[in-house]
């Protein structure tokens, strides 16, 4: 088994282990994709990647990290992801998205102005979360939901996976990872209920499996269902750790989520995150192990010989990347060559591949 290896989920093969991790662009306006989502997803596809993987997209407007990022809250916003999706399964890659809610870090502004609060008058709103705990001084402190309104959030996501569906997308990740709604429930952190969804790890993992269940409900058996997790909230006590994350994948397994994508953090501000090559990489092997599902590894993976170890060494079955995929669009193109791998490039581009 290597990184140019096809790799079958369910009833979809992915012509190698290459994802593109979701990265934010937040370039929309009201949720709406547009061509820079074209371009920017699109030129992944033709460099090679086996799965594009849109950023974090809100199933409701009040979920978006700041107001500009994607949205599945509507109808129309399917028409251009369709568009989209066209165009990568065209290029031979498979197209998903990253379904999620972010919580109480929602109305933030652009990291380029600064990741602030976004007042009312300036197009924020007051983020939602399990409890009324901001993130951090200078944020919104959350409204907390009532029961009632968590079974409207999980009915949103469940409205959203029909809308992906309705766009041609053949994988769903839930955003479950970085301090956002799904992991603010799982972190004891973060969570601070009394009733059915907090306390204990069975509470604290109801909003999670729900919305799992909800979404599994509606999206055809024959594709698959990704599940990012926060692996550790890299805290000294009293946090989400990797043995809940076990825990949890292997309950996940059972409902039909099929690769757990491993990160890490997010969950408060100011820990320490011990940032190195690869350092999530053990969080996807022991996952992997234990739990006994699919994994993928994410974070600070830049290397062909790097990415293919992990692999080889069935750490995961997925490599996820990010700022490398940024830099370079051709990764997946250029690393075949670095493995010895032959893999066709598009025939519009044939004439400059090295022999």
């Amino acid at each position: 088994m290597h990184l140019f290896d096809p790799l079958t989920l369910r009833g979809v093969t992915l012509r190698n282990r290459i994802a593109v991790s979701p990265m934010c662009e937040y370039s929309s306006s009201d949720g709406f994709a547009n061509d820079w989502h074209l371009v920017h997803l699109g030129s992944r596809a033709v460099g090679g990647a086996g799965l594009i993987i849109a950023e974090a997209t809100g199933v409701e407007a009040r979920g978006r990290i700041s107001p500009h990022d994607l949205g599945l809250w509507n109808d129309e916003h399917v028409e251009m992801l369709e568009r989209i999706t066209k165009f990568v399964h065209n290029q031979g890659a498979v197209m998903g998205i990253q379904l999620a809610h972010a919580g109480r870090k929602a109305s933030t502004a652009r990291p380029w102005e600064g990741m602030h609060a976004v007042p009312v008058e300036q197009g924020g709103w007051q983020p939602v979360a399990p409890s009324a705990i901001p993130f951090a001084d200078g944020h919104w402190v959350p409204h907390a939901l009532t029961e009632s309104e968590i079974s409207d959030v999980v009915r949103a996501f469940a409205d959203a996976a029909k809308r992906t569906l309705a766009a041609g997308m053949k994988v769903i990740e839930l955003h479950g990872a970085h301090g956002y709604l799904i992991h603010e429930f799982l972190s004891p952190l973060t969570n601070h209920r009394t009733d059915k969804y907090g306390g204990s790890f069975e509470n604290r993992t109801r909003f999670c499996k729900e919305v799992v269940a909800a979404v599994r409900g509606v999206w055809p058996e024959s594709l698959p269902l990704f599940v990012r997790l926060s692996c550790t909230d890299w805290a000294m006590t009293s946090c989400w750790d990797v043995d809940q994350t076990v825990e949890l994948a292997r309950a996940l397994k059972g409902m039909g989520v099929d690769l757990i994508d491993c990160s890490s953090g997010g969950a408060i501000a100011g820990v320490t995150i011990p940032l190195g090559p690869g350092y999530q990489v053990p969080f996807a092997a022991r996952v992997r192990k234990e739990a006994g599902i699919a994994t993928g590894a994410v974070g600070l993976i830049t290397e062909p010989a790097q990415a293919d170890a992990i692999v080889r060494n069935g750490e995961a079955d997925l490599v996820l990347i990010a700022r490398q995929l940024l830099r370079d669009p051709y990764f997946p193109l250029h690393a075949a060559r670095a493995l010895g791998v032959n893999v066709p490039w598009p025939v519009q581009y044939a004439r400059s591949k090295p022999s």
